[in-house]
């Protein structure tokens, strides 16, 4: 196979010395393989698209620092017949949070959500009661790598309350309740290739944080799905991610209950190599796509 990995400009901002970069280790297995693989920036308009018989979404980590370049690249690959993988339609519904409400009114158990639409006026101290919790999380509602995410506590809300009204003038956020288990347990990361179940990870935040990607000091640690995890993410993947080369589904362990977090289609890290045989099932799953 002729295959372009679409990446950024630079992944060096999510670089961790303890993780080696996945796109090359991918790179390295499937040349490896017999086939041609080159690294593809998505902003680059020289780029043939139609060159190449596959094109895989891998890493387009800046996206949503320019989501409207972003919509309208899309849209260009639809308009010229370019097939992505994932399908340009499944990463346009992904690319904004606001699919958690879809799944939720769909019978999906996600974490507690409340919504704060761009340009809204901002009152979080009910927010505390609404949602059960002393501790909520805010984050925008298309976002990547914790980009103006972070904790809010009733004693922090008179100092950070300015901010994120300014915040919210720009992008709709949400609001969710801090979920104890991300510190007591950890974060699940359900990995399917291909439609089906690959390898399970669970994340930790380094302490005194709540955030649990690598490159800002989480653990990784590869695990047995549990069973009540693994058929909750299996029904979601069936539910929703048809037709995708790759899925992860995150989420808590909550009192022996799966609550979604994300549904990751667009560019997640896969932690290929954490899981014996990942890389072959990976590229098992790119020989049987379209």
């Amino acid at each position: 196979m002729n295959i372009a990995l679409v990446t950024c400009e630079s992944l060096a901002q999510y670089a961790a010395p303890t993780v080696e970069d996945e796109d090359t280790l991918l790179t390295r297995y499937l040349r490896a393989q017999g086939h041609t693989v080159a690294p593809r920036v998505w902003t680059n308009s020289a780029v043939d698209w139609a060159s190449y018989d596959k094109v895989v979404v891998k890493s387009p980590w800046d996206y949503f620092d320019r989501v409207g370049d972003f919509y309208a690249w899309l849209d260009r690959m639809d308009a010229t017949g370019i097939r992505l993988l994932n399908p340009a339609a499944t990463i346009r519904w992904n690319a904004d949070k606001k699919y958690l409400r879809a799944m939720e009114q769909a019978g999906v158990r996600i974490v507690p959500t409340h919504w704060l639409p761009q340009g809204s006026p901002v009152v979080i101290e009910e927010l505390f009661d609404i949602l059960g919790r002393d501790q909520l999380v805010v984050k925008p509602a298309i976002s990547g790598g914790a980009k103006n995410t972070f904790a809010l506590t009733r004693a922090q809300t008179a100092e950070r309350l300015p901010e994120l009204a300014q915040l919210v003038q720009h992008e709709d956020f949400l609001v969710q309740p801090f979920q104890p288990e991300i510190q007591t347990e950890g974060e699940w990361s359900l990995i399917y290739l291909g439609g089906e179940f690959s390898h399970c990870v669970l994340k930790t935040p380094k302490s005194g944080d709540f955030r649990v990607q690598h490159y800002l000091g989480g653990g990784i640690e590869a695990r047995e799905a549990p069973t009540h995890l693994r058929q909750a993410a299996d029904a979601i993947i069936k539910q929703f991610a048809q037709g995708c080369l790759y899925a992860r589904v995150d989420g808590v362990d909550a009192n022996g209950e799966f609550l979604l977090m994300e549904l990751e289609l667009i560019e997640p890290f896969l932690y290929l190599a954490s899981s014996p045989g990942a890389f072959a099932r990976y590229e098992a799953a790119l020989q049987r796509s379209f």
